[in-house]
């Protein structure tokens, strides 16, 4: 790991995943690690207990160690100065007054520090981009390599979200939300990618990229940033990838499910889906996986078309990768294997990740009534100028039920509210019902699943409970 020019930092917001993974990655490179927030709930909380990793709640000046020469502030809405007491005591000793005058910078930043002198491998765009870089992170250990990485998640597989290795590789997750609440630059532009992998683009974050081309602006500057001899490879599918693609000079290796010079062929669904992986229309290996959903395939062969471009690793051990890799929670996971009633989690943060959850459910459960628990969580779901996604965004689903939006940030934006959005909803023809609180959501299921039912849950935050509760009622009522 290249010299890192601190000793001791402090978190500030450290239960968001991407804030965990790198305080943990800092620790492991030798940086003494503290931290605070003011609630931490699964999984972060289990990662944070496991690693026993010091994170004081609620938040509180008196957190901050005395001696603290860095401090990394989250991008929460509740993480400024002006409402923030221990934020505003960060910025105090920033400017002088303390005995420390400690630097503060977003975990973006620290990212960028930690891989310089490396060979940095970004995966980045609008979904997709957490399950490439863990399938790339879990294939390179599963070879041998000895790469670094950061998984803005809680992977099953490999087994931790960070690590620090000492091969030349370090893979990490590239978001294009602002940095921090005083640095709007996209986080991946922290970054010096050698080599790019970008996943989908779809119109996302509307609340900080209101038009398509102020969202495309900064991935055009990623792309720039990367190596001018690194490898870039890009999915086609999508039409804004498409319009990406044709407005991009520099060569580019595409991939898709049918589409591009990498591609899955001969694919057969089932609980473990069986495909072809295929360059320029010839056949490389067989592919045999246990993820649900067209769109995983899709993260394989952009992580197939990556490291056998760059001879990282044989065929056939990218194969075994794929086979033995078991997700990431919260990215269509099941929650229990002790009820007859299937239930996943998708990771519901915007429209094109839920349509794709939804669709991986109605590809490998035909034959069963789909039932999705939804919390507008993320601001792109509460914000009025996307509630056309409500339309046909639960289209293939036989009931919705929509827990109360999230109310952080609320002031920040246009918000919607539960009424608008079931009423969106049903307009649709959609059967949507609302739930305010863990207890009538569990009452409402209990009255009304057959246990015929497949249960998907979408949500980016904690949806009251619900994601722990169903499963209970659920193993109660259909154990299987």
């Amino acid at each position: 790991m290249s010299e890192f020019p601190y000793s001791k930092a402090h978190f500030i917001g450290m239960a968001g995943v991407g804030m965990s993974a790198t305080a943990l990655l800092l620790r492991d490179s030798g940086v003494i690690v503290s931290g605070s927030d003011e609630a931490v709930y699964p999984p972060i909380s289990e990662v944070l207990a496991a690693e026993r990793l010091d994170c004081r709640i609620p938040y509180d000046p008196a957190n901050i160690p005395p001696d603290a020469d860095l401090i990394v502030i989250g991008k929460n809405a509740r993480l400024v100065p002006q409402t923030n007491a221990e934020v505003a005591e960060a910025f105090a000793r920033a400017a002088g007054q303390g005995a420390v005058r400690p630097a503060i910078l977003s975990f973006a930043e620290v990212l960028g520090l930690l891989s310089k002198n490396r060979t940095p491998v970004v995966a980045a765009g609008s979904f997709g981009k957490t399950t490439s870089v863990s399938l790339l992170s879990h294939c390179l250990l599963e070879a041998g390599l000895d790469a670094s990485y950061m998984i803005g998640a809680a992977p099953l597989s490999p087994p931790a979200a960070w690590r620090v290795g000492q091969g030349d590789l370090f893979v990490l997750e590239g978001d294009e939300y602002p940095s921090s609440n005083t640095d709007d630059r996209s986080k991946f532009l922290h970054y010096h990618p050698a080599h790019l992998i970008l996943t989908p683009l779809a119109h996302d974050h509307v609340n900080v990229f209101p038009t398509v081309e102020s969202y495309l602006a900064p991935f055009h500057q990623l792309m720039d940033l990367t190596a001018p001899e690194g490898l870039v490879l890009a999915a086609v599918s999508g039409e804004l990838s498409r319009r990406f693609l044709e407005d991009t000079k520099r060569p580019v290796t595409t991939f898709g499910v049918d589409q591009g010079e990498w591609q899955a062929r001969d694919i057969r669904l089932g609980e473990r889906s069986r495909f072809t992986l295929t360059h320029k229309g010839a056949a490389v290996v067989e592919v045999e996986t246990g993820q649900l959903g067209l769109h995983n395939i899709e993260n394989m062969v952009g992580v197939g078309a990556f490291v056998l471009t760059r001879q990282l690793v044989s065929a056939a051990d990218y194969a075994r990768a794929m086979g033995s890799f078991l997700g990431i929670r919260r990215r269509l996971d099941r929650k229990s294997w002790r009820t007859s009633v299937p239930i996943y989690e998708g990771f519901g943060s915007s429209y094109d990740k839920a349509r794709s959850a939804i669709a991986a459910m109605k590809l490998h459960f035909p034959g069963r009534p789909l039932v999705a628990v939804f919390e507008p969580h993320t601001f792109s779901w509460r914000n009025r100028a996307t509630l056309h996604w409500y339309d046909d965004a639960f289209a293939g689903c036989d009931k919705v039920l929509v827990y109360e939006p999230a109310s952080q940030g609320a002031g920040t934006h246009d918000q919607v509210t539960q009424k608008e959005i079931l009423a969106r909803i049903r307009q649709a023809g959609q059967r949507a019902m609302a739930v305010t609180s863990c207890a009538e959501g569990v009452a409402a299921l209990e009255s009304q699943l057959t246990g015929d039912e497949v249960v998907l849950l979408l949500s980016s935050g904690p949806l009251g409970g619900l994601i722990e509760a169903i499963p209970a009622l659920c193993e109660r009522r259909w154990p299987q």
